[in-house]
């Protein structure tokens, strides 16, 4: 027991150091990770060749699982963006809920688009959209500003291929079909709960004074169909895959047919064919050049380059919490405390979200601390990658660039930021919460 809690206080001045270098002193947080890890493995013992084949065991594994996924999907998400499908999306969705129903319209656009592009792609697309619907319906703009970054966190801390529950779903090897199908019956509730139904209670926080936005040439946009379908082709491919994984028998697991939708719906195959659906219908047969279209994958890459990097560094951590044992240690003092692995995990990633304020950061480590738990506790490994990802997102404070982005657009004062954005976080991260728990009782 003496050895759980060393373990636990080294962990802890562990995070304590990882914070002060990325706040405090602003250390990059990639590089924050490489030395936190180091000095972690160091306080644990580990011997030092160990640590250095540990951070390339570390940063191998985790991008070979994960780094194809994440390409691609940046690289759907950018196309779709440039070529104007996204706001096709939302506009044809807003005006056919029409005004009475906006924070509905804007809601459920928002969570289609957020389908595909990663949070800050869709925050920066969207955000025009809805100043020009405050303009003309002269409505709040947070009466669409906030149901907008609701549907796009929740899609962000549920669904893949985002890179939060992509991460944690590979780290804990939990099937990512079936990771997004309970997803999206966990994120359906979460986003009208924190988008619609939450502004009720703060309509009388105003938002900054519309200004005006260069609206794109709304009669060169794709259609609505086409929009949609480039969206949604992986997320049809790995859905159709999973069910027919879970809802048939044996015997047609052994058919050429089955065998055939398994490998287009495993996510590489789904998102390679996905890119590949888009750079014909979104750019060559509208027009676009090889060329530009290229330009267009490079910068979806280019977006997540930094990205990709913390997640790296997150494989070292976790990689490091393992081969010094000290994952192991805390995994069975949870086990052995009777506590339930769902909330034990999301308390878990809630502490560091808070500390850190970086959602990937949080959410890997996490996985990591909780892994061995996995095996023991024969916990659902697909709502453990939920419940991780609820906590990931929870009371966005000053410390996480999403609180100031929100601040800024929407020219609010820090309180009135944190009676809304971080509010709306909480929200979603504790009824995400409730809802992971009520699946599990059925699944």
């Amino acid at each position: 027991m003496n050895l759980i809690f060393i373990d636990l206080l080294i962990l802890i001045i562990g995070i304590i150091f990882l914070f002060l270098v990325i706040v405090k002193f602003k250390l990059n947080s990639f590089l924050s990770l490489l030395l936190t890890s180091i000095f972690i493995g160091l306080a644990l013992g580990m011997d030092i060749q160990k640590i250095s084949d540990t951070i390339t065991k570390g940063l191998g594994e985790t991008l070979g699982g994960l780094a194809i996924i994440l390409s691609i999907g940046s690289m759907l998400g950018k196309l779709m963006a440039d070529s104007g499908a996204a706001r096709k999306i939302a506009i044809s969705v807003i005006n056919s809920f029409g005004a009475q129903n906006i924070r509905w319209s804007v809601c459920i656009a928002s969570f289609l688009v957020g389908f595909a592009l990663f949070y800050e792609v869709g925050f920066i697309l969207l955000i025009p959209i809805v100043f020009t619907i405050a303009n003309e319906l002269k409505i709040n703009p947070l009466e669409a500003g906030i149901p907008m970054v609701a549907a796009l966190s929740v899609t962000h801390g549920f669904l893949p291929p985002h890179p939060g529950p992509v991460m944690i779903a590979d780290t804990l090897k939990a099937d990512l079909g079936l990771t997004l199908f309970y997803g999206c019956i966990v994120a359906t509730p979460v986003f009208i709960v924190a988008g619609p139904i939450f502004y009720s209670f703060v309509r009388n926080i105003k938002g900054r004074e519309v200004t005006s936005f260069e609206n794109q040439d709304l009669d060169n946009l794709p259609s609505f169909f086409t929009s949609v379908i480039s969206a949604l082709i992986p997320v049809i491919l790995m859905l159709l895959a999973t069910f027919l994984k879970f809802f048939s028998n044996e015997s047609f697991h052994q058919n050429s047919i089955y065998k055939v939708i398994e490998f287009l719906g495993s996510p590489n195959i789904a998102l390679l064919l996905a890119i590949l659906v888009a750079i014909y219908i979104l750019g060559l047969k509208r027009g676009r050049t090889m060329s530009q279209i290229g330009k267009s994958l490079e910068g979806g890459v280019k977006s997540i380059a930094m990205i990709l990097l913390v997640i790296a560094g997150g494989g070292v951590l976790k990689q490091i919490l393992i081969d010094s044992g000290l994952s192991s240690h805390i995994s069975d003092f949870i086990n052995k405390s009777s506590f339930s692995p769902l909330i034990a995990a999301w308390l878990i990633v809630s502490l560091l979200r808070i500390a850190l304020g970086s959602a990937s950061v949080a959410a890997i480590t996490t996985a990591s601390i909780v892994l061995p738990l996995t095996t023991v506790s024969g916990v659902n490994l697909e709502l453990m990658v939920l419940s991780i990802g609820a906590g990931s997102v929870i009371l966005s404070l000053p410390n996480d660039p999403g609180f100031w982005m929100f601040k800024e657009f929407f020219n609010l004062s820090i309180k009135q930021t944190l009676l809304t954005w971080s509010l709306l976080e909480t929200i979603i991260a504790v009824f995400g919460l409730i809802m992971v728990l009520i699946l599990n009782l059925f699944v």
